[in-house]
């Protein structure tokens, strides 16, 4: 990686992190954690602050923020104008689609508001975590309201507002978000009989959880 490709710090930089040698990150973006894996690459005005943790092969596009308590695993994609705030986990080989919103609290004042200061003041006392599992996508501006759980290669589509847990492999569309299917490993949505068009993967279901067949 040459100079030009790796943001340069001098004395003044101090608000920024010293991510790795091998981590690129773009002369414009703001990276101030350390917390960042090799081979993971951040763009143009997205701003990580520091204590967020972002794992190896990452790709952090334009003007994502990803607040100091979240959490992103190894080959997390996070497409422009995605915003994720602290409590929020993206385990291994997520997708986060663009203009993706997660929350963090279910019943949001502006913390300068005085009957609120108190509450404000401890976020044990408003900040509900997130999880997203290993290989889940998540469509264009989708919101994902907090607490939840999107499980293992679920598929939110475009737009859809997620206030459930969504098991495995579910395919959830609309708002309020409703499952219309089952998607394979590979993102492609399985047929009537629960076969993968594309890779030919086959899955069938044991007490209403979607599993792959031996």
């Amino acid at each position: 990686m040459t100079e030009q490709q790796c943001c340069q710090l001098n004395e003044t930089d101090v608000r920024l992190g010293r991510p790795g040698p091998d981590v690129f990150v773009h002369r414009t973006a703001i990276c101030e954690t350390q917390e960042v894996g090799s081979g993971t690459r951040i763009w143009a005005f997205a701003h990580l602050l520091d204590g967020a943790v972002v794992g190896r092969d990452c790709n952090i596009c334009d003007q994502v923020f990803i607040e100091g308590q979240a959490r992103l695993g190894d080959r997390v994609t996070v497409k422009n104008q995605a915003l994720i705030w602290d409590g929020v986990t993206l385990e291994d080989d997520v997708f986060v689609g663009p203009g993706v919103v997660f929350t963090n609290d279910r019943y949001p004042r502006s913390g300068r508001m005085p009957q609120v200061a108190r509450r404000a003041d401890h976020q044990e006392n408003w900040l509900v975590p997130t999880v997203v599992g290993r290989g889940a996508s998540i469509g264009a501006g989708a919101v994902i309201i907090c607490g939840v759980k999107i499980g293992r290669y679920v598929a939110v589509g475009a737009g859809t507002v997620v206030t459930w847990d969504v098991p495995d492999h579910r395919l959830v569309l609309g708002n309020p978000a409703r499952p219309v299917g089952w998607v394979c490993v590979c993102g492609r949505p399985l047929d009537d009989e629960l076969n993968c068009p594309d890779c030919s993967r086959r899955f069938r279901l044991r007490n209403g959880d979607l599993i792959e067949a031996a």
